[in-house]
C-alpha cells in the first residue's frame, strides 16, 4: 500500500467516526439540553468536515492535533449519563483523561468529571425565556441566527419578534432575505419562510414575529403572548438608562443594549464582569466589540503580570455609520468613502475598560482606524508591564488561558503564519491571540488581538442574554481558576 493509499484510507476511516458522532451530539443536545464543545467549539448541528476539522485545529492551541479516535469514547460515554442541561468539553476531557494516573475507564473518568450535571446535582430544565430584538441589522441578524441556533431543545432563549420600522411594500420578505443570505457570513444553516399574513418569519422552525412601530411606547408585547422578555436594542439610539428604560413596556423584564452604555449603565464583558450583576438590574450594556476584544486578555495579563499603563490602536472593518462615497456626516473624517480610505477616528473601548475592569489601576488610551475591509478587526494592545518577562512565557501563559481557564470562551489562541483578517469571519471568540506577531521586550509587551466585530461580538451578547436569563448552563470540566 502506498503512503498516498495509506492517508486516504485513514481519512475514510476518521470519517466514519465522525460520522458516528453526529447523532449523539445531536440527542444529548435535543433530549437533554447537553452541548458538546472541542475546546470551546460547538459541535451541534456540524457536518463530518468540520467536526473533524475542529479536531485537527485543536494543534493551533494545544499543541497537537486531537483525533476523533480520543473524543469519540467520551461522547458515547456522556450519552450513559443521566445528564442535565450543561456545556461538556470533550477536547478538555481528553486532555485530562491522559494526565491522569489513576488507571481509570473512559467511563468512570467522565461521570466523574461531569458529576455536577448529573443526577441530583443536575440543573432542571425550564420552560425558556422570551427574546425580542428592537432593530434588525447587521448584529440584530447575526444575533437571530445565534438563538435561533441554540433553540435545538425549545428549552432555552425563544426568539419571539422583532421590532422594525415598516419598510414599504414586501418588508417582510426583504427582512427574510437579509437573514437568509449575508454576504460576509453566508447562507443561513436552515429553512426560512414568510407568513405575510400574520406578518411573520418562520426560521427552522421558530416563529418570528415582525412588530412594526417608530418608538417602543407603541408596542404591548402581551398582545402577542410574550412574557418575562428579555429585549434585544441593537439600534443604539438609546444609551442611558432613561432611554433604554422606555423598552420597559408589559412583557418585557430586563433591556440588552449592543453598544456602549453611558452614565449608570452597566458595561458588561462576558467572562470578565457578568457575575457582578444584580438580579435585579433591569437595563444593562454588552459594552463594544472592540472592549469586548481587547478587556479579556488585558485581564489575563492583569492577572498574570500586572499592567501599568497601555495603548490600545484598533484598525477597524468600516461601519454602517461611514458613508460608501464622501458626504457630509456629523462627525469628522467618517464623512469619506470607506471603502476607499484609511479613516483615524475615535474608539471609546479605552474608557470602556474602567466600567468592566474596574479593579485596574493602569491607564489605558486608545484610539482607532478605519480600513476598507468589511468584517474583522485587530486591536493592538501595547502594554507596559509590572515586571520583566519572555516572549515565551506570555505565549504559554495566553495559551494556557484559551485552554483551561475561564476566558477560554473569549480567548483564542493562533500560531497559524500566514493568518490574516479573513480568516476569523464567524469566530465565536471575543479575541484570537496571534501567536507569531506577539512582541515582548521586557517589561514591555504588544499582543495583536484579531476579532470578528460582528459575528464574535454577537456570540458575547448571547452569553450575556444567557446569563441574566437563568438559561447559561455551566461547563465541564470546570475551568482553571
Amino acid at each position: 500500500m502506498t503512503v498516498n493509499d495509506d492517508s486516504f484510507t485513514n481519512w475514510k476511516t476518521r470519517e466514519e467516526i465522525a460520522e458516528s458522532m453526529i447523532p449523539l451530539i445531536g440527542k444529548l443536545h435535543r433530549e437533554r439540553d447537553v452541548t458538546v464543545l472541542l475546546h470551546s467549539r460547538s459541535l451541534v448541528n456540524k457536518s463530518v468536515v468540520s467536526i473533524l476539522k475542529t479536531h485537527r485545529f485543536a494543534r493551533q492551541i494545544a499543541g497537537e492535533e486531537l483525533s476523533v479516535t480520543e473524543t469519540l469514547p467520551f461522547v458515547r460515554a456522556l450519552t450513559e449519563l443521566d445528564l442535565g442541561p450543561s456545556q461538556i468539553d470533550i477536547g478538555m476531557l481528553a486532555a485530562t483523561y491522559k494526565a491522569d494516573d489513576r488507571g481509570l475507564t473512559v467511563e468512570a473518568f467522565t461521570a466523574e468529571a461531569v458529576a455536577g450535571a448529573t443526577g441530583a446535582n443536575k440543573i432542571e430544565r425550564g420552560e425558556g425565556r422570551d427574546v425580542v430584538l428592537y432593530g434588525f441589522g447587521r448584529i440584530g441578524r447575526l444575533v437571530a441566527r445565534l438563538l435561533i441556533e441554540k433553540s435545538g431543545s425549545g428549552n432555552g432563549l425563544r426568539l419571539r419578534a422583532m421590532v422594525v420600522r415598516g419598510g414599504g411594500e414586501q418588508d417582510i420578505v426583504k427582512r427574510a432575505s437579509l437573514l437568509r443570505r449575508d454576504s460576509i457570513h453566508g447562507q443561513f444553516q436552515g429553512t426560512i419562510t414568510v407568513d405575510e399574513a400574520n406578518s411573520t418569519i418562520i426560521a427552522n422552525g421558530n416563529a418570528i414575529k415582525v412588530i412594526y412601530a417608530n418608538d417602543p411606547s407603541e408596542v404591548d408585547y402581551t398582545a402577542y403572548g410574550i412574557k418575562n422578555a428579555i429585549l434585544i436594542d441593537n439600534t443604539g439610539k438609546w444609551r442611558d438608562r432613561e432611554g433604554l428604560s422606555q423598552h420597559l413596556r408589559p412583557g418585557i423584564d430586563k433591556v440588552v443594549l449592543t453598544a456602549p452604555g453611558k452614565g449608570d449603565v452597566p458595561n458588561i464583558v462576558h467572562g470578565v464582569n457578568h457575575d457582578t450583576l444584580k438580579p435585579d438590574e433591569r437595563i444593562l450594556s454588552c459594552a463594544s466589540c472592540t472592549t469586548n476584544a481587547i478587556v479579556p486578555p488585558l485581564k489575563a495579563m492583569e492577572d498574570e503580570y500586572g499592567v501599568e499603563r497601555g495603548h490600545v490602536e484598533t484598525v477597524h472593518s468600516f461601519t454602517n455609520d461611514q458613508n460608501l462615497l464622501d458626504n457630509y456626516h456629523k462627525s469628522e473624517r467618517r464623512g469619506r468613502s470607506a471603502p476607499l480610505n484609511m479613516v483615524i477616528t475615535e474608539t471609546g473601548a479605552a474608557s470602556a475598560v474602567a466600567k468592566a475592569l474596574p479593579d485596574l489601576k493602569a491607564r489605558i488610551t486608545g484610539s482607532s482606524i478605519r480600513v476598507p475591509v468589511p468584517d474583522v478587526s485587530i486591536a493592538i494592545l501595547n502594554l507596559q508591564l509590572k515586571r520583566e518577562t519572555t516572549r515565551e512565557e506570555v505565549l504559554d501563559h495566553l495559551r494556557e488561558v484559551s485552554l483551561t481557564s475561564p476566558l477560554r470562551r473569549q480567548i483564542d489562541f493562533i500560531t497559524a503564519p500566514d493568518a490574516v483578517s479573513s480568516d476569523f469571519i464567524g469566530s465565536r471568540h471575543a479575541s484570537i491571540v496571534d501567536a507569531g506577531a506577539l512582541k515582548v521586550e521586557g517589561d514591555n509587551a504588544i499582543l495583536y488581538l484579531w476579532y470578528d466585530n460582528e459575528f464574535g461580538y454577537s456570540c458575547q451578547v448571547i452569553r450575556v442574554v444567557q446569563h441574566v436569563s437563568g438559561v447559561e448552563y455551566p461547563t465541564y470540566p470546570a475551568p482553571a481558576v
